[in-house]
């Protein structure tokens, strides 16, 4: 019986529509201050693409919260649907202490897909690398632009 129900949910994960960058500002957090852009967003999750496969990313709020705490250097990008808060609220406070730039985008699930995970992820930080130095580059600049909340 479970065998049976696995290609129709299989099915059905595969006929849902993605849902568009305004969609998903509906589910946003209170917090998620700064918000990429939609365009900021497709660099943010090109450059993900890139580091992932050089293995030049952190994945999760303890992964990145160690490594914060230790002095790496890099792009924090929170996921703005996130609930509860609480899980990963201390993650920007940390990045300002530390004048790391970070950004909100609007959907974990995309967040974990970019960093070719089937699973949603919350946070990720993103290394410099010299492979994706250009698009990292356009990345941060355009992030460190972004105002930060009072």
């Amino acid at each position: 019986m479970a065998r049976e129900k696995q290609p129709e949910a299989a099915a059905e994960a595969e006929g849902t529509p993605e849902r568009s960058y305004r969609e998903q500002l509906d589910f946003l957090n209170p917090i998620a201050q700064p918000l990429a852009s939609r365009k900021l967003t497709r660099k943010l999750y090109k450059c993900i693409r890139k580091a992932s496969k050089h293995k030049q990313i952190r994945r999760g709020v303890k992964e990145v919260q160690k490594f914060i705490n230790k002095g790496e250097k890099g792009i924090t990008v929170l996921a703005g649907d996130t609930l509860p808060i609480d899980v990963y609220c201390h993650i920007p406070i940390m990045c300002e202490d530390r004048n790391l730039p970070y950004a909100y985008v609007p959907s974990k699930s995309d967040l974990g897909a970019a960093a070719g995970s089937k699973r949603p992820t919350c946070v990720i930080m993103i290394k410099p690398h010299e492979e994706y130095q250009e698009t990292y580059n356009e990345c941060l600049e355009e992030v460190e632009a972004l105002p930060l909340p009072l």
